[in-house]
């Protein structure tokens, strides 16, 4: 039953977006230009992901970050800028970051390696950016950049697998340390908040603003529909949950990039701590008077939400758009990844990473094939009717209420 739903869930999302390309409603299309050059108001920000908030169709995009990586791309792509301006380098050479090449897959243009002048600019600011890279503000030039090319982004890529063996070593070493650290944590489970929500044999749903979380949490809708799961919204997570119309049961996270929205709608929140107890985060829910707990952890967010619902007598644990490669937490910019290895091996056989189930049934069958199907079925039904005898009944009181209509519209003319 749940491959039938998912089968149809991902025939009628293929449909729709054929229906976007056919019509131009693609957001994957040419910036709009004026006399050569990209023009439109800046939204500014040196966090990306807090930037999406009020990043909108048209505008232009003003932030600072090395490494773009993925998730943040593939943001910026759902926002639709008029092009990107990128005070940092796109690509620094650490790693072969994925960032810049969506971005030019998506058409957007990427101008980046433009220093901090440009996080100057005034928010709403109306901007001009030359094809070469040139940043204007009232014909003055604030800026000027590297564009990245497709040929560009290849060479950047290239020069920057070279690093990786470096980047291999530092978190092999920076494991070790981090295991030193939380032994008590993962093998004591000390320093583990109890928490309000009941998850006693039941299944938890963590979803983590990852790789294609969006389309994973829609394939999973089947499983969610029977199942009721407990569902926790990591940060940006949360806001997924609500945006798929499902009951967020709580957030879990530094809560620098959830929305108010998401924080107001009754989930209980847990404030993901450093070590040493303190915690950005809390202040926002103060002054938003929400009630709160704090787990002081040195691993990710979704380390610690996975942690709670193991302490919490989960029965399984399904894992959405979580990070468990080294490649993505390079791109989470996280000097290692111990507490994912430690967390997996002490919630065990719980755990079930969901990621990138969307494209385990992702449909090759294109949607003419389906018309066609659909057609051959509908002429077989008719020439099955039209060689009975009760078929042909049918077909004439059918052609006489045609004819009965066709007749009545006449009149009426």
């Amino acid at each position: 039953m749940w491959h039938a739903h998912t089968l149809l869930s991902s025939f009628a999302a293929k449909i729709w977006h054929d229906r976007n390309v056919f019509f131009g409603l693609s957001r994957n299309k040419k910036p709009e230009q004026v006399d050569g050059a990209y023009v439109g108001p800046a939204r500014v920000d040196a966090r990306t992901k807090r930037l999406m908030k009020r990043l909108n169709s048209g505008d232009v995009a003003v932030i600072n970050h090395t490494d773009l990586d993925r998730v943040a791309a593939e943001g910026l792509v759902e926002r639709a800028p008029v092009v990107v301006l990128n005070a940092a380098k796109s690509t620094s050479g650490r790693y072969p970051n994925l960032g810049p090449g969506i971005l030019q897959q998506a058409g957007i243009p990427l101008v980046d390696d433009l220093g901090t002048a440009v996080m100057d600019i005034r928010e709403g600011t109306v901007v001009r950016v030359t094809p070469e890279g040139d940043v204007y503000v009232d014909d003055q030039l604030i800026a000027q950049g590297k564009v990245q090319t497709e040929q560009t982004i290849a060479e950047d890529q290239e020069a920057a697998r070279a690093g990786m063996s470096a980047q291999l070593k530092a978190f092999a070493a920076n494991t070790m340390e981090y295991v030193e650290k939380e032994e008590s944590l993962f093998l004591d489970g000390v320093g583990i908040p109890s928490v309000k929500t009941s998850m006693e044999h039941r299944h938890v749903l963590v979803v983590v603003r990852g790789y294609r979380y969006k389309e994973d949490l829609a394939a999973l809708a089947p499983y969610i529909r029977e199942t009721h799961p407990v569902m926790i919204g990591v940060d940006g997570g949360a806001d997924a949950i609500l945006e798929a119309g499902y009951h967020l049961d709580m957030i879990v996270g530094d809560m620098d990039s959830v929305s108010d929205e998401a924080l107001a709608a009754g989930a209980e929140l847990v404030v993901h701590a450093y070590r040493d107890g303190t915690a950005p985060g809390e202040k926002r829910l103060q002054d938003l008077g929400l009630d709160h707990v704090v787990f002081p952890a040195t691993g990710t967010s979704e380390d610690v939400a996975e942690l709670l619902a193991d302490a919490a007598g989960a029965e399984l644990i399904v894992a959405v758009g979580t990070h468990n490669t080294l490649i993505e937490f390079l791109d989470k910019g996280r000097a290692g990844m111990a507490s994912t290895f430690l967390t997996r091996l002490s919630v065990g056989g719980k755990l079930v990473d969901a990621k990138g189930v969307s494209l385990l049934y992702r449909s090759r069958i294109s949607n003419w094939q389906i018309l066609a199907l659909i057609v051959a079925g509908v002429l077989a039904l008719v020439v099955a009717l039209a060689s009975t005898a009760g078929g042909q009944t049918l077909f004439e009181l059918v052609g006489a209420w045609a004819s009965s209509i066709g007749h009545f519209f006449g009149h009426l003319f």
